[in-house]
């Protein structure tokens, strides 16, 4: 009895939890309210561990800078996974124009799954979806190909990208790391990907840090 009210307790406190982003396993296709548009600094996250699921795109001499980690359905609260019929895998036409994208096939393939399923229309659909948002936004000039580490401050960092994109506000993203080094930005998109948006739960998870380290590409 005594573990059973533990551990609802210990629900109760992650679903209560300010500023943490809940994953909805399941649901309709087309049911969510805007999009994420993630992109990864390749570099810190090969640092951060990603070498080891990575190989090709964390490879020296690789050089990604920003690529393309996924787009993601969102709600206003919460986010969609996993959506429809299970088992429905991406052609083989569909990856080949989904080249380019991402940085590897197989994360193609995981992000179609997770989120992509959730998207509501099929994997050709999403992935000209995530091209069409990853065309959508400049990278500022200070991120292409850096040849030595920089030092940012997270809210430089968002600056240099409002700057860059006509549109864009710094409450329509975030800036991502994790021990110091540079993860991703987020960037939020209306539903029909035409603007930019606030989102204001993506915003409030952003990196904290008052200093992170941007490493050069690989």
């Amino acid at each position: 009895m005594r573990r059973a009210l533990f551990a609802a307790l210990a629900l109760a406190f992650a679903i209560a939890a300010p500023g943490q982003a809940q994953e909805r396993r399941g649901g309709e296709p087309g049911d969510f309210d805007f999009y994420v548009l993630a992109l990864s600094w390749s570099s810190g996250f090969c640092e951060l561990g990603g070498a080891e699921k990575a190989r090709r795109q964390c490879a020296p001499g690789a050089g990604h800078g920003f690529v393309v980690h996924g787009l993601w359905p969102q709600f206003e609260r919460g986010f969609p996974t996993e959506c429809g019929p299970a088992g429905r895998t991406p052609s083989r036409s569909a990856l080949d124009a989904a080249r380019g994208v991402f940085p590897e096939e197989g994360l193609a393939r995981y992000e179609w799954r997770k989120h992509g399923t959730c998207a509501g229309g099929s994997p050709t659909d999403y992935f000209a979806d995530v091209k069409r948002a990853r065309a959508a936004v400049a990278i500022p000039k200070p991120f292409v190909a850096p040849k030595e580490p920089q030092t940012w401050a997270p809210i430089d960092i968002e600056r240099a990208f409002v700057a860059a994109n006509p549109g864009l506000r710094a409450d329509h993203m975030s800036v991502q790391c994790k021990r110091g080094v540079l993860e991703e930005v987020r960037i939020c998109f209306t539903k029909d990907l035409r603007g930019f948006r606030p989102c204001p739960e993506v915003n409030r998870n952003a990196c904290r840090t008052r200093e992170i380290m941007v490493p050069p590409p690989l």
